[in-house]
């Protein structure tokens, strides 16, 4: 009872790298609370298939959904999993995936727990909070962190007296980490028909196009990234022809993207998505927070600005005044003649 649990997104067979990313900060609130870490993962034919990807982060109990209409996910089913499995484990605390499938799954299951959801996290502390109408202390509540009002402050929400205190995370905010490869967690396989009744299968999925990413931003080790101060899609040419240089890959502020200078896959910030890249080169970014809220715990900040007292450049390690226009193709020069 009062466990931490994960919602395990699946693709066919394979766990969502958010889903482990989340296992990751959910081992760790749990050693936080003494408490255990359980998952949860509901598809078809996965029996077998997909404890290898999930009990090495640590997950000390999982329950595994294995039936016929479990995959591709809808909504009915896997709602019923989570709310009839919750009503008899009575979880504090439950994570899953600000994706397509969580967005959906997450407001269904709070909804029917009477239990609150806070979307879009972009940080998960365990901390007390004092109740100043009636008075009351609760220590061990998850502190749910998101940005609010377009960015401009940063909210801390609690939820004291419903569980289960629900999150939802985007992939890549959190950092995954195997705990240990062969660590022993209890498999449950769990009877579905006492869970799912039959008529949650009325929906069935036709037909699904599955399209590869085109790029790996969320996981290069240098990104180049370009705001609106490039001016132009002929002045992100610039930056691609640097990237492939450093073997780099390339991203955007949303005001470049919304200004068509770059594809919206390639945005960087609270919007779009979040980078830890080795190097991060930010090309005539101005530095909202909603962007920093996409690329600050990069290792090395550089900020190429024409402005020296751009927002950037407090959060930067290095910074370079001059106009992209000077500076990018200096960079790509150096950096032909100096590459082996």
């Amino acid at each position: 009872m009062n466990n931490v649990f994960v919602y395990c997104e699946i693709e066919g067979t394979q766990v969502a790298e958010v889903s482990q990313e989340l296992l990751t900060k959910g081992r760790k609130l749990a050693n936080q609370l003494g408490v255990q870490l359980h998952a949860i993962v509901a598809g078809t034919g996965i029996k077998g298939k997909v404890e290898d990807q999930i009990l090495p982060y640590g997950v000390d109990k999982l329950f595994i959904f294995d039936a016929e209409g479990l995959f591709p996910y809808t909504s009915a089913p896997h709602t019923d999993i989570l709310v009839n499995l919750f009503k008899e484990e009575k979880p504090q605390i439950c994570l899953m995936g600000a994706t397509v499938i969580g967005r959906d799954l997450g407001p269904r299951v709070s909804s029917s727990l009477t239990s609150g959801l806070t979307a879009d996290c972009t940080q998960l502390e365990i901390g007390s909070y004092d109740d100043n109408k009636t008075g009351k202390h609760y220590d061990n509540l998850l502190y749910q962190i998101r940005p609010a009002f377009g960015g401009n402050i940063v909210a801390t929400i609690v939820n004291p007296d419903h569980r289960p205190q629900m999150a939802t995370v985007r992939s890549g905010v959190m950092q995954k980490q195997i705990l240990d490869p062969n660590y022993k967690g209890e498999v449950v396989v769990c009877d579905v028909a006492k869970y799912v009744p039959s008529t949650d299968y009325v929906v069935k999925v036709i037909d699904r196009h599955v399209e590869a990413a085109k790029h790996n931003l969320k996981g290069a080790p240098i990104v180049v990234a370009g705001g609106y101060g490039m001016g132009s899609k002929e002045g992100f040419d610039m930056l691609f022809e640097l990237a492939k240089e450093i073997h780099g890959e390339v991203g955007a502020s949303r005001a470049a993207v919304d200004a068509g200078f770059v594809d919206h896959d390639r945005q960087i910030g609270q919007t779009g998505i979040t980078v830890h890249p080795k190097v991060y080169i930010a090309c005539g970014i101005s530095g909202q927070i909603q962007h920093i809220a996409g690329m600050q715990d990069s290792g090395i900040i550089i900020s190429i600005n024409s402005d020296p007292d751009a927002p950037i450049n407090k959060i930067a390690d290095y910074v370079i005044v001059g106009t992209v226009e000077e500076v990018v193709p200096k960079l790509i020069k150096y950096y032909k003649q100096n590459s082996k």
